[in-house]
């Protein structure tokens, strides 16, 4: 019953613009029903990035995804140990060199160097408790972990 799949489908306007959607997943043992709304989510680069800034950059996204994880993960555990959590909020950022995206530098990395995030919590919980919390996180996992990526092109 654990085994979910998560779907999402990407379609290119023009530029570095795309619209991602996400309504169906496999979960609880089958196709699931109840989502009503298709959600989705824009991207888009700034204009010193050859963007129009119509959306958050791919990499904001991603720093998107890791805090909302983040604390998603850390409330619903907390909660499920009876750690009381009043507020939480983060600050996230990451550093990229773009000598390795526009393939300037093949020894320099395409991706974040690095990410910091920062909490400020509101909650009696030690840090050493917040911090076993915070490695339930999925994209935290995704992130500080390889995940094999398969691509395939049809024409």
């Amino acid at each position: 019953m654990a085994k979910f799949e998560f779907r999402a489908k990407t379609n290119w306007i023009e530029g570095g613009h795309c619209v991602t959607s996400a309504k169906s997943f496999y979960g609880v043992c089958e196709e699931d029903t109840t989502r009503k709304e298709t959600f989705t989510m824009e991207a888009d680069h700034p204009e010193v990035l050859l963007g129009k800034d119509l959306a958050a950059t791919p990499a904001e996204i991603v720093l998107h995804a890791l805090g909302s994880c983040l604390t998603g993960a850390m409330t619903y555990h907390a909660a499920a140990q009876g750690i009381e959590i009043e507020g939480m909020e983060s600050s996230l950022d990451g550093d990229v060199d773009l000598h390795g995206f526009l393939g300037l530098n093949p020894e320099v990395r395409k991706g974040f160097k690095g990410i910091r995030v920062k909490f400020k919590v509101k909650s009696d919980a030690s840090e050493e408790q917040l911090r076993a919390l915070s490695q339930f996180s999925p994209v935290f996992d995704i992130i500080t972990n390889p995940t094999p990526v398969s691509i395939e092109f049809e024409k």
